[in-house]
Parts: structure tokens; C-alpha cells; sequence
């Protein structure tokens, strides 16, 4: 089995920093004026929810498992008897990609259901999950499936899953 961890260190401290924030106007105003520090605190909310919305969707979209021969990406279910070993360890093989090319790659990994913007229209790999685009500083790994339709899976840690995934291409219902 593989699940990859997601990240809650940005969660922390945005919503750390938002009870910090109600608190600090709390502090003064809630005897008296708490219809005014209630409406702060919804105020505040307005900021805070954006900064959640990465973290929500990267654990939405981009959440990878390997589990009972399956491969779980986000939404998507692919059977693991599926994906094609031999582009697996391609993408073994290949350089892991440095920081800078990692961000630039997700900028231009982008698989939004608009005009253009479509992986099939620009002959790209095709992002697994249900997202539109591989969150900024993910990697992406480029694998395919048996019938030779390029995907594009967004990990956290590249080694880790192509390592997990090759063995379970490799002896099918051992993960």
C-alpha cells in the first residue's frame, strides 16, 4: 500500500494565525461589542478561505493511494493491471526534475475544460484526479496506460510513488 501525506503545515498557520487575529480583537471588544467581533471574524473569513483553497483541493484532486490494485488519484480509480510497466520505468528513469522546472511544469501542465486549454486538443498527457492544473511546486509524473493514453499524475514525492507503482505493476494484487 502507498498513500502519500498531505501537508497541513499552511493549514496550520493560516487558521493559526486567523484565531490569533479574532482573538486579538476579541480580547477588547467581545463584552461590549460583539455583534461588531463577529462581524470581523466573518470578515477575516474572507481571507482565510482562499488561503485554504490549495490545500483543499491539492487533498480533493491530487491525493495519491495505491491500495487493493487500484491506483487512486483525486476522483479517478485506475486499475493498477491497467498502467503500462514499461512507462513506469521510463519515468523512473528520467532526471528527477529540479525545483525551477517543477514549477514550470506545473504552470504549464494545465487540463481545463475551456476551448484551448484541453490536455487531448494540445496533444498533452492527460491530468488524473479531476483538477485542472498540477497545484504550483508539485511534480508531475508522465506514465500511460495499456491502450497508450498518456497521463499526467501530480506527486509530492516522485521516487516514492514510482518506486510504490512499479511494484505493483510488477506483481499485480500485492499492494
Amino acid at each position: 500500500m502507498y498513500a502519500e501525506k498531505l501537508p497541513k503545515i499552511w493549514s496550520a498557520v493560516c487558521i493559526g494565525l486567523y484565531l490569533i487575529g479574532i482573538s486579538y480583537l476579541g480580547k477588547d471588544t467581545i463584552p461590549d461589542e460583539i455583534g461588531l467581533w463577529l462581524g470581523l471574524s466573518a470578515l477575516f473569513l474572507i481571507v482565510l478561505v482562499p488561503c485554504l483553497g490549495v490545500p483543499i483541493s491539492k487533498a480533493i484532486y491530487h491525493r495519491v493511494r495505491i491500495e487493493d490494485g487500484i491506483l487512486r488519484v483525486g476522483r479517478e480509480r485506475i486499475p493498477v493491471s491497467d498502467v503500462d510497466p514499461a512507462s513506469v520505468h521510463a519515468a523512473i528513469q528520467s532526471a528527477e526534475p529540479i525545483p525551477a522546472q517543477q514549477c514550470a511544469s506545473s504552470m504549464s501542465s494545465i487540463d481545463a475544460p475551456a476551448a484551448s486549454f484541453r490536455a487531448v486538443e494540445r496533444k498533452a498527457p492527460r491530468l488524473v484526479g479531476g483538477g485542472w492544473a498540477v497545484p504550483m511546486g508539485m511534480d508531475s509524473v508522465a506514465i500511460s496506460n495499456r491502450r497508450g493514453e498518456p497521463l499526467l499524475i501530480a506527486t509530492r514525492d516522485r521516487a516514492a510513488f514510482l518506486t510504490a507503482l512499479s511494484n505493483a505493476t510488477a506483481a499485480p494484487g500485492r499492494f
